[in-house]
């Protein structure tokens, strides 16, 4: 299935792009960073398992545990403070 990924923040800056459309197998977010971590590289680096990186699917914050849809949106960033 065809789905777009957004890159935010420093996740953006590792991978030098702030998204893309990808034809993937995942089924579930979980899936998904473990597709794109075994790409290796800066992937492996900025998504790593142990690395506090947030995710949202089609634009609410979700766990790793999301179910994905065809056309669905998957945004990547890390966790955030406000003051």
């Amino acid at each position: 299935m065809k789905i777009q990924i957004r890159y935010f923040a420093s996740v953006r800056e590792a991978l030098s792009s702030s998204g893309e459309t990808v034809d993937t197998k995942a089924g579930t977010l979980s899936a998904l960073r473990d597709e794109l971590i075994a790409r290796g590289g800066a992937y492996a680096t900025a998504l790593a398992r142990g690395k506090a990186v947030r995710m949202a699917l089609d634009q609410a914050m979700s766990d790793e545990a999301a179910a994905l849809g065809e056309g669905c949106e998957v945004a990547f960033f890390p966790p955030v403070t406000g003051g």
